[in-house]
């Protein structure tokens, strides 16, 4: 768990960074862009919309998944947030008041910041982490919530994440 949040963690701090070096002779640009038919546009490793999950049942597989599991799958969704520095993340809907945090293999591509509401297929591993009550009440603390706030965090919290490989995302 310490290390799922660190690497969010990471994750915002690198959508933070105001002045990114420019790439040396050794180092790649990290943009992989490819157009497909009908108004998708791949980043990414390039991936197709055959055989994917539907948000449902997306759903329904993260709530099997025990602490510690992947999952690798593709699955299409509508992205409801987007990092608005960089487009180094997403959060993809799964119903139900329920989604997805979604961030790309090694950091090596994004998406576009207006991404919001667009339909998207992601390709990669799917993973749940539990924080524990502990932890949610140390978090609270730190937050200055007030002791009734703290008092009343009694479960522990699971949240769904993705590695994307690559994604599929409508113009």
């Amino acid at each position: 768990m310490k290390k799922f949040s660190f690497l969010i963690l990471l994750a915002f701090m690198a959508c933070k960074q105001e002045n990114n070096p420019a790439p040396t002779e050794n180092q790649e640009t990290p943009e992989v862009v490819e157009k497909t038919d009908a108004n998708f546009v791949n980043f990414g490793e390039e991936i197709g919309d055959a055989n994917v999950l539907t948000r449902a049942e997306m759903k329904a597989q993260y709530e099997q998944l025990a602490e510690g599991d992947t999952l690798n799958v593709a699955f299409k969704s509508e992205v409801e947030k987007v990092c608005k520095k960089k487009g180094c993340w997403m959060s993809l809907d799964l119903g139900e008041d329920e989604a997805t945090f979604v961030r790309f293999k090694d950091y090596a591509f994004f998406v576009p910041l207006n991404s919001e509401e667009r339909e998207t297929v992601v390709k990669g591993k799917a993973f749940i982490s539990k924080t524990s009550v502990e932890e949610l009440k140390h978090y609270a603390k730190d937050a200055g919530k007030s002791q009734e706030e703290i008092d009343a965090i009694t479960e522990p919290k699971v949240e769904y994440a993705f590695m994307a490989d690559g994604v599929l995302m409508q113009e």
